[in-house]
Formats: C-alpha cells, sequence, structure tokens
C-alpha cells in the first residue's frame, strides 16, 4: 500500500485556504497512484481552534468542508482530522474525530480517546472522549487509526489510565497511522520520536505519523513527521518547519516498510537537561522565531513591523530575526536616545540597522521627558529621582512606537527575554507593550547564544552590542546587575523553578544561595499581574509563559 504523508501549514478557520491546500495534496496524490494520503489531527478547521468550536456555524463549516474534500476521494483513501458532533446524547457536543473519506463517501469517523490538559492544551474543555475503538479495513488493510495524544500513554509517559492501543491490538491492526498536532519545544522531538517508536516497539507494527507545521499565534508546530518499522527503525523524518510530503509504501512481507523517501536532513534533540544549557538546538530554536513571526503576520494579514531600537542585545535580536522573517524593508526601527543613553548604544543601533539594511528613525525623546517632569513637578515636589522617572521614559517611548504604528499601520514588536518576563523588569504601557513577544520565551543567556547564531557567518549583529553589559540606561550608569542576579546565575534559577518546576528548598539543595533563590522567586510570583497582561509569546521552550502556564495573580509567595 502506498501512502502519502501530507505534512502542511494550516490558517485556524480559514476554511477555504485549508480545504485548497488539502486538496491540492490528494490530487498529487493521485498522480503519484497513491493508496492513501494522510494529514495531521485538525488539519479541517486548524489547531488549537479553542472557543471557535463552540460556535454551531464553525462546526457546519467543518462538516461542508469534509463535503468539499471526499468529492477527491475517489479511488484514493484520504485521512483527515476535524471536530466532529457527538450524536449519542451524553458527554460533551464534540469528539475531536479523524474521517477516513473513500470512493467520494465517509467510511469511518474515529474519536480521540485521550484529551490532554496541561501546558498548552485544553481539550477535555471542548470534546468528549471515545466510547469504543475499531480497526479500519482499507483496501485489504486493518489499521489501528489514532489521534496525537492517544499513542503517548506508553513507558515513562503514563498519565492516564487506559491506552487505545491496547484496545485496538485484540482486532488484531497490521499498521498503525497516528494524526497529530504536536507543537514544536526545544527538547521536545526527542520524546516526540521516542514515542513513536516505542509504540512501534511495543505493539511490533509498523507507524507512520503525520505532524502539522506553522505557527498559530504563539504555538510554533515543527512537522518532522515519522515512519517507523516494526523493528522500531526510523525510516523517515520530514523536514522541520516546512511544509513536505513524502511517499511511503508498507507491505505484509517484511518489516512492514519497502521503499520511502529518504529527508536527508535529520535535526537533533535532546531531552530537557537538567541545568539550562543556553546553546541547546538554537538552531532549531531561531528556526521556530522565524516561523512564528513569519505566520503571525502572514495569518493576521500584517505586513510591517516596528520596533525600538536601543543599542541593546535584546532589540539586536528582535530586529534581525524580523529581517530574516518578513524582509528588511518591512520592519523599521525607532532610536529613542534619551539624557540617559550613551553614545555607543545610538551607534551600535544605527550600525545594526546598516548591517540588516532596514529602515530607522531617530528620535530623542529628552524633550517630551522634560515635558512630562515639568507637569508632574507639582506632584512630584523635590521627591528624590527614582523608578516613576526612569518610567516616564519606557512609557514616552511607548507612546511613540504605538503612535507611529497607528498612522503607519505596523505591528510592534516587543523585545522583552524571558529573565525580565519572569522578574518583572520591565514596564507596563512601556517596554512591555507590543503585538507580539518574540523573545518573551528565551532566557538572557539563549538570547546571547542567538546573537552568536545570526552572526555565525558574518557580522550582523555589531560585537560591541555583544560585549557591553546590559542596561536599561534610564539613570546614569545603569546596569541590569543593579537590580538583577548576574543573568548566569539567575537564568539557571528560572530555569529550575518554571522550565523544571523545582520547589525553593529543591533549587537551594543545588547548591543556589538561598537569598538569591527567595528573592528570584518572590520577584517571579510578585508579577504575575504584569505578564497577566503581556502581548502573545512565541512558545520555544517545554514551559512558556502565556496559556501553558497558568499562576494565580495574588498566589501567596512559596517559601
Amino acid at each position: 500500500m502506498k501512502v502519502i504523508i501530507a505534512q502542511q501549514n494550516y490558517h485556524i478557520g480559514n476554511f477555504d485556504f485549508n480545504v485548497q491546500k488539502i486538496i491540492s495534496a490528494i490530487e498529487r496524490a493521485k498522480k503519484e497512484k497513491a493508496d492513501l494520503v494522510v494529514f495531521s489531527e485538525m488539519c479541517v478547521c486548524g489547531y488549537p481552534a479553542r472557543d471557535f468550536v463552540e460556535f454551531d456555524d464553525f462546526i457546519q463549516k467543518c462538516y461542508e468542508s469534509i463535503d468539499l474534500i471526499k468529492q477527491h476521494a475517489t479511488d484514493i483513501g484520504v485521512i483527515i482530522g476535524s471536530p466532529s458532533i457527538n450524536k449519542l446524547g451524553k458527554g460533551k457536543h464534540l469528539f475531536n474525530a479523524a474521517f477516513l473519506l473513500y470512493n467520494q463517501t465517509i467510511q469511518a469517523e474515529i474519536h480521540k480517546t485521550l484529551l490532554p490538559t496541561y501546558d498548552v492544551f485544553d481539550e477535555y474543555r471542548y470534546f468528549e472522549p471515545a466510547y469504543e475503538w475499531k480497526i479500519l479495513p482499507f483496501k485489504g488493510w486493518r489499521i489501528a487509526l489514532t489521534i496525537c495524544e492517544d499513542i503517548w500513554n506508553i513507558g515513562t509517559n503514563q498519565i492516564y489510565r487506559e491506552s487505545p492501543m491496547d484496545q485496538l491490538m485484540c482486532q488484531q491492526p497490521e499498521i498503525m497511522i497516528n494524526i497529530s498536532a504536536s507543537p514544536f519545544d526545544y527538547v521536545h522531538g526527542e520524546e516526540r520520536k521516542e514515542v513513536v517508536k516505542n509504540n512501534a516497539l511495543k505493539y511490533q507494527l509498523p507507524i507512520i505519523y503525520c505532524n502539522t507545521v506553522g505557527s498559530q499565534t504563539e504555538i510554533v508546530f515543527d512537522g518532522g513527521s515519522l515512519a517507523f518499522d516494526k523493528n522500531g527503525e526510523s525510516l523517515l523524518e520530514l523536514p522541520a518547519f516546512l511544509e513536505a510530503e513524502a511517499e511511503v509504501t508498507v507491505s505484509k512481507t517484511t518489516t512492514g516498510i519497502e521503499s520511502l523517501f529518504l529527508d536527508s536532513t535529520q535535526n537533533s534533540f535532546t531531552y530537557l537537561p537538567q541545568k539550562l544549557q543556553p546553546t541547546l538546538n538554537i538552531h532549531l530554536i531561531y528556526q521556530a522565531l522565524i516561523l512564528g513571526i513569519r505566520d503571525y503576520f502572514k495569518k493576521m494579514g500584517f505586513s510591517k513591523a516596528i520596533l525600538g531600537s536601543s543599542g541593546g542585545i535584546d532589540s539586536a535580536v528582535v530586529l534581525a530575526l524580523a529581517c530574516d522573517a518578513i524582509g528588511s524593508e518591512q520592519v523599521t526601527a525607532i532610536l529613542m536616545p534619551s539624557p540617559y543613553s550613551s553614545e555607543h548604544s545610538v551607534q551600535d543601533a544605527v550600525q545594526l540597522s546598516k548591517n540588516l539594511a532596514n529602515p530607522y528613525e531617530i528620535i530623542p525623546i529628552e524633550s517630551v521627558y522634560t515635558e512630562f517632569l515639568q507637569t508632574l513637578s507639582p506632584i512630584f515636589k523635590d521627591l528624590p529621582f527614582g523608578l516613576a522617572e526612569e518610567n516616564i521614559q519606557s512609557r514616552t517611548r511607548g507612546n511613540l512606537l504605538m503612535a507611529i504604528a497607528n498612522k503607519f499601520g505596523y505591528i510592534l514588536l516587543n523585545t522583552s527575554n524571558k529573565s525580565e518576563l519572569s522578574t518583572g523588569y520591565g514596564t507596563l504601557y512601556g517596554d512591555m507593550a507590543g503585538g507580539l513577544g518574540v523573545l518573551g520565551d528565551c532566557y538572557k543567556l539563549q538570547v546571547y547564544a542567538l546573537a552568536q547564531y545570526i552572526n555565525r557567518e558574518k557580522e550582523i549583529i555589531p560585537n560591541n552590542i555583544l560585549s557591553k553589559p546590559p542596561s536599561a540606561e534610564l539613570r546614569p550608569n545603569q546596569k541590569d546587575s543593579d537590580s538583577l542576579p548576574d543573568y548566569e546565575i539567575l537564568d539557571s534559577i528560572l530555569f529550575q523553578y518554571i522550565e523544571r518546576q523545582q520547589s525553593p528548598s529543591g533549587i537551594k539543595a543545588m547548591g543556589f544561595d538561598g537569598a538569591v533563590v527567595d528573592r528570584t522567586l518572590k520577584l517571579v510570583n510578585v508579577n504575575e499581574y504584569k505578564r497577566n497582561q503581556f502581548c502573545p509569546i512565541i512558545r520555544v521552550s517545554p514551559k512558556a509563559f502565556g496559556v501553558g502556564r497558568r499562576m494565580p495573580i495574588v498566589g501567596k509567595y512559596l517559601s
């Protein structure tokens, strides 16, 4: 049986776009004389559709799309994913479903059993788990068709009471097919491959695994679809972050897979380490951020970006990423020196824009800042210079950036990193303004690693930006280290608390100074209110701020 794996990039709710993409792949598969073409989870509507699925007309559009697609399933089988209505009269209104289309009809409908409700997933909010498990007979084959999480209850990942594949094995399947929407983080790929491999080994069946690709606001899907034979040999991995199609021929007379398209570019993944490794899979993080920016603009119908370029490492990396993602001519950098900005910071920012060939403007804010202080002087009186005066500068910049963005139709890219967001080292409605957080899931040390990766072939980000001590430049001779522990220590503590979810006592037991740990974790917890108001962040780690990390704003600090 010849099977085509179609790894595609969908747009949530854009049914015409998704349907046309699916139909085009079906027609290509027909020309290749394929027996079956496999698409990813929820390909009809895009994933995750979230509360869209609660609208009746959205579900109706899903069914209308299936009707259009099945007209092209003539002499070829088609497996697609979509919400389906629960007609059993009990439980939730919908199933997360896979459909087998053939001879222009729906031959079978399979429902997802294991509905994840952790991290970025919230499927049990919308869907009812499967009530039954059945093998799909197709062209002399007995197919065990599952959906994403259904194959993850295996090995060390057993967080559910049952496994759909265990239920299906009594019906003697001959091949497993899993359609998935498995998001990227910089260590998830190796775990994903291990799960697919372990299914092949446990059930002694070949497995075809089709994952989606593309960015849906904060969640990036990296593709990397797979095929394993029944002995657990990895025979196929589609490229990461790209749309791709591959041909697989399965046979009952061998280990399960006879011939297939072999992708020559294999990505290296590593499980989440015990300690932060800033350079770990930095090339994948870079690709994920590029895709996240590019798809956000494309799918939202935006074309031009703006950002504040300070001459610091964070804005430099965001500017370089944005220019790569949507084109240098589409990204405008605004330099806004204040009375405390160093001359070299302006020079560095100018040189960066010259290196990237992007437009830039210099708008000094000293006069605006002075006007604010004069207006507030009757209230501030003779109180000493402090945080309020620092934040006025940041909010002035935020106002100017948003004014220009509104006037010319730009989208403001935020440049805050994960270290700053963790500790509240940022100004609400100032440098925390933006439509998309590019580096909000990258610690400061990872930002430096990204800069080095950007400069891997030539100097794009000026070396002076990489070498000078980081500073907000909101008061004389200010450095980040005046307010925060050194980033080598800070990022290591944050990684243990956020990614590895270690307790304060557990982190202290690793050798970190107890007072520094207490201070750091208190900063994390008391600044939840700031992060709650922040823009969407492109997710590249196993635990990002946003929908995947839900902490109470008024929760008591852990001690």
